[in-house]
């Protein structure tokens, strides 16, 4: 549970120091390697065995996702860049552990309160010594950030429960398809014909995963 935490919020600090100091498109791109340290791990910690045809598709759901975001390092810093990865590696290694903790037991919400306060703890004191008053659309942003990363956080966490972590971690893509759908209807950013090739590559990758892993001599 500690490692859990301890990665998990790691994890999200990078990756808000990512986002806030590098290109967008960048931060996204370093984030995504994520489902790869998953995999990593879950061979290293779990012995879980990866077949060609899961591998195969996570690297072609990889090179779709390289077409939406379209990644350009011209401008990126080394030390950002390197926080980046390092996000992705905590993530990795944070949803393991929540693999670990279903297969002894553990039930997922007592996993999700124990995260929520363990970081809410560490980044307390950064709160009370560096506070900023906000705004009314600032908390309500807030808010709404909040209820989204815990409806995200139980459904992770029940995933990695019910699963192994290769099956799970192409599914992670879909975060890309979700944010396209709610930047349309938000911000009226309309998607080019590249990142709609992405988005046809992924869920063609994630449907493919989905009836391999049904096979019945998968199960087996």
């Amino acid at each position: 549970m500690v490692l859990r935490a301890t990665f998990g919020t790691l994890g999200i600090l990078c990756n808000f120091y990512a986002v806030d100091h590098l290109v967008l498109s960048d931060a996204s791109m370093l984030n995504k390697m994520s489902p790869f340290f998953v995999i990593l791990f879950s061979f290293l910690l779990l012995k879980e065995k990866l077949k060609p045809a899961q591998a195969i598709a996570i690297f072609v759901a990889f090179i779709g996702s390289l077409f939406i975001i379209k990644p350009t390092f011209a401008n990126m810093e080394l030390f950002p860049s390197v926080i980046g990865l390092c996000g992705g590696i905590g993530a990795g290694i944070a949803y393991t552990m929540v693999r670990i903790l279903g297969q002894r037991g553990q039930k997922g919400s007592s996993v999700v309160l124990f995260f929520s306060g363990f970081s809410c703890l560490v980044t307390l004191p950064y709160l009370l010594f560096n506070f900023h008053p906000m705004t009314g659309a600032q908390i309500l942003a807030l808010f709404g950030a909040g209820l989204a990363a815990a409806g995200g956080q139980f459904g992770i966490t029940a995933a990695y429960y019910h699963a192994p972590a290769k099956e799970i971690s192409i599914y992670d893509y879909s975060q890309i398809i979700f944010s396209t759908i709610l930047g349309y209807f938000l911000f009226g950013q309309v998607p080019d014909k590249y990142s709609v090739l992405g988005y046809v590559i992924i869920l063609t990758m994630a449907a493919w995963m989905f009836f391999y892993n049904k096979r019945p001599e998968e199960k087996e």
